[in-house]
């Protein structure tokens, strides 16, 4: 093996390039990270995945997440069942922590999926309400945010380790999200930018989203992003408190406890192993 072993996963779509650096540090410059990110001239994924060691003594893991453009993220929901699973097959255990600059998520193995990989429920930690904590750039009622474009308006602020704004709409294909998102991604009233959900209720308990990722674009699933629309669903009295958030290639199930935590339910897969060429590390 001559070249720095990779695995390709997915959670509902959302896919990821997942390196081991536990055992020594990778140096991956920016440039580096786009490249292998890059669905041409690399492999291709909505988010690069580093493990390395804990620094918590309460962790197993360190996960770290790069968006496609070479920014760290501070959640990914999604990746985050999939690490958990990677340590819990070599640990031989059915309850792992995740560490993430975000904080400490407990995951456990809660079922079995259609491809014989395990359904993980990862606790995704509080949802942060406060205009300060999403952040925003000014006060304001976090339930009826005063931003918008077009048909968005009046969205949801949620912080699950990330920011996040959920818009509410009556049609979700109607919305031209590959247009709206990334202008409401970088407007001013969000001084760190946001992922932009745009959310549709379906059915009692049932929401349909579609998530512009904040530095990776329009993906086929977010996991922090379902939780946000979750939590935001339930501000607005359109559904209780445990939820299914239907994405393009699948559903999560999403509960937002009494304590605020919110939990977040969901398969994993596996789509193959490879070696990354050193030339896309630097």
């Amino acid at each position: 093996m001559t070249g720095t072993p990779f695995l390709k996963m997915h959670g509902l779509g959302n896919d990821f390039v997942v390196l081991d650096a536990r055992d020594g540090a990778l140096s991956l410059s920016t440039r580096g990270r786009r490249a292998i990110a890059d669905r041409r001239l690399g492999v291709g994924c909505d988010q690069l995945i580093v493990l390395e060691p804990p620094t918590e003594r309460d962790a197993d893991v360190f996960m770290r997440i790069y968006n496609p453009d070479g920014t760290e993220a501070g959640a990914c929901g999604n990746a985050t069942r999939c690490v958990a699973w990677l340590v819990m097959d070599e640990r031989r255990s059915d309850q792992v922590t995740v560490q993430t600059i975000a904080g400490l998520l407990e995951s456990q193995k809660t079922g079995q999926g259609g491809n014989g990989l395990p359904v993980i429920t990862v606790d995704m930690g509080p949802a942060r309400l406060d205009w300060r904590d999403i952040p925003v750039a000014r006060a304001c009622d976090t339930n009826h945010m005063p931003v918008g474009l077009g048909p968005l308006q009046d969205p949801v602020g949620t912080n699950m380790g990330n920011p996040h704004a959920t818009f509410f709409v009556e049609t979700l294909d109607a919305i031209a999200i590959s247009e709206l998102g990334p202008k409401l991604e970088k407007d001013r009233f969000f001084p760190e930018r946001a992922n932009i959900g745009v959310a549709q209720l379906v059915g009692r308990n049932k929401v349909r989203l579609r998530v512009w990722e904040r530095g990776a674009g329009l993906t086929l699933a977010c996991g922090s992003g379902a939780c946000a629309a979750g939590v935001a669903a339930a501000r607005r009295g359109l559904t209780g408190r445990k939820v299914d958030i239907v994405m393009e290639h699948g559903t999560l199930g999403i509960e937002w406890l009494r304590d605020d935590h919110v939990t977040m339910t969901g398969g994993i897969s596996l789509a193959y192993k490879g070696e990354l060429d050193r030339s896309l590390l630097s």
